[in-house]
């Protein structure tokens, strides 16, 4: 397995600083951040380390021979809209960025692009398990073609209340995780598995690693402490900040031995990215390259 971070959260770099800061600090890759260019809607998102849009044959050689130089691999190129949206204006916006990356990635040489299948939080899972079969053929058979694969991170996006009942996401449980597969059934199709996310929906982080051992094509590093007193008050119902919040690995839930055992298990040897979305180390640059840094070094434990 290689080490590596996603790259959202050096926001503020260039391409170059971002993979100087992974070769520098002994990151093997990178999960990089390739947002449409423009302002964010949502914390973490809106970051373009990699203009899609822009990227021609001499823009891609550059990319990888300065990835070469410094010794760093990309592993995926990374988007995480609502592909199906309830605004169709909005959904047309990003289905046609993804088949961008689909594009970018594979003149790249990275074959990866990691993001979500989306959801419309309004209706029920039955629906939107319809509008996979709407959105996500065309999608994928592009993939297909261009030899890329797509894994989708099991990430309710249910945090804040404008995205209450449902979410944003629909590939959030195992339960769902078949139902999706049955309708698209490809090799290029699977998983970006992130453990932090079935901690707080009180789901078995570690089972799931061996059933769906062939889709697993991309693991996070994400922990998430839930705060028992918060919970007890809030309840189950609550949006799930009110009860949780994700932290560095090691300083939450996530027994990681056993996790990265799990992987050891099914013989996973591809790309492992830290993912920091922690509030205690937010704000300052030195605390947020120390966010990664910390990461590493409590992860290397397991990952050499």
């Amino acid at each position: 397995m290689k080490l590596g971070f996603v790259s959202a959260i050096l926001d503020s770099y260039t391409f170059e600083e971002m993979i100087d800061f992974a070769s520098q600090h002994g990151f093997e890759c990178v999960e990089v951040a390739c947002w449409p260019k423009g302002k964010a809607e949502r914390r973490y998102a809106g970051v373009s380390h990699i203009d899609v849009a822009q990227l021609d044959d001499e823009k891609a050689a550059y990319i990888k021979n300065y990835c070469a130089k410094k010794k760093v691999e990309i592993s995926s190129l990374a988007y995480y809209p609502n592909t199906m949206d309830p605004d169709l204006e909005k959904r047309a916006v990003y289905v046609e960025h993804l088949h961008n990356l689909i594009d970018a990635s594979a003149k790249l040489g990275v074959n990866m692009v990691t993001t979500f299948v989306g959801r419309d939080p309004k209706k029920t899972v039955s629906e939107n398990m319809e509008l996979v079969k709407e959105v996500w053929p065309s999608i994928v058979k592009h993939a297909e073609e261009k030899k890329v694969k797509i894994a989708i991170e099991n990430c309710p996006m249910l945090f804040t209340e404008d995205e209450w009942p449902g979410g944003q996401n629909i590939m959030t449980t195992p339960a769902n995780w078949r139902r999706v597969f049955e309708i698209i059934d490809s090799d290029y199709f699977g998983i970006n598995y992130d453990p932090s996310h079935f901690v707080w929906q009180q789901i078995d982080y570690i089972k799931p690693i061996y059933e769906f051992r062939n889709k697993i094509f991309h693991v996070h590093y994400k922990d998430i402490k839930v705060y028992a007193d918060k919970l007890a008050d809030v309840g189950v119902m609550a949006t799930p900040l009110q009860y949780m919040s994700p932290k560095l690995p090691g300083l939450g839930d996530v027994n990681w031995g056993k996790y990265v055992s799990a992987l050891t298990d099914i013989g996973y040897n591809g790309y492992t990215c830290i993912e920091v979305e922690d509030k205690a180390f937010e704000g300052e640059e030195e605390r947020i390259q120390k966010s990664l840094i910390l990461s590493r070094k409590y992860l290397e434990q397991y990952v050499i």
